[in-house]
C-alpha cells in the first residue's frame, strides 16, 4: 500500500508560493516545499485529488484555490519506509493572503521566483524538478 500525496504549484505574478515545513513534520522537517497533503480514506468518491489539495492549502496557509492543472507525478519511499505516490498540480490563487494557519505542519510562508528555488541550497532536488515542470506548464497555459 501507499499514500498518496497532492502538492499544488501556486503562482502569483512571478512567484511561487513556497512554505518551510515545521520541525514537527515527521517527513522533511523544515524543509523548502509546495503546499499539500496526504489524500483521506474516502471509500467510493470522486474529485478526490482536487478537493484534497484544495482542503490541505486552505487548512495549512488560509487562501483558496481553482483551476487545477495536472504537472507531474511521482514517487518516494519515506526515512520510515512509507511508500508516497505524489501528484503536483499548476493552482490559481482565487482568494485570502497566505499565511502559516498550521504551526503543526507550516513553519514559514515565503514567494519565491523559479530561479530563487532552483538556487536554494536547502531546496530538494525533486521541488528543484517540480517547480521547473510547473514553470513550463504555466508558460505553455498563459503563453507567459
Amino acid at each position: 500500500m501507499f499514500v498518496v500525496n497532492v502538492e499544488g504549484a501556486i503562482n502569483q505574478e512571478g512567484k511561487w508560493l513556497m512554505i518551510r515545513r515545521s520541525e514537527k513534520e515527521e517527513h522533511a522537517a523544515g524543509c523548502l516545499s509546495m503546499v499539500g497533503g496526504k489524500c483521506d480514506l474516502e471509500g467510493m468518491s470522486s474529485d478526490i485529488l482536487e478537493r484534497t489539495l484544495k482542503r490541505e492549502i486552505y487548512e495549512e496557509v488560509g487562501i483558496e484555490v481553482d483551476d487545477l492543472t495536472y504537472v507531474n507525478s511521482s514517487s518516494f519511499v519515506t526515512g520510515k519506509g512509507t511508500h508516497v505516490i505524489d501528484i503536483v498540480f499548476l493552482c490559481q490563487h482565487v482568494t485570502g493572503e497566505p499565511y502559516a494557519k498550521s504551526k503543526e505542519e507550516v513553519g514559514e510562508v515565503m514567494w519565491m521566483t523559479t530561479e530563487e528555488i532552483l538556487v536554494y541550497k536547502d531546496a530538494p532536488s525533486y521541488l528543484k524538478e517540480n517547480i521547473k515542470l510547473a514553470a513550463n506548464k504555466l508558460t505553455f497555459t498563459t503563453g507567459v
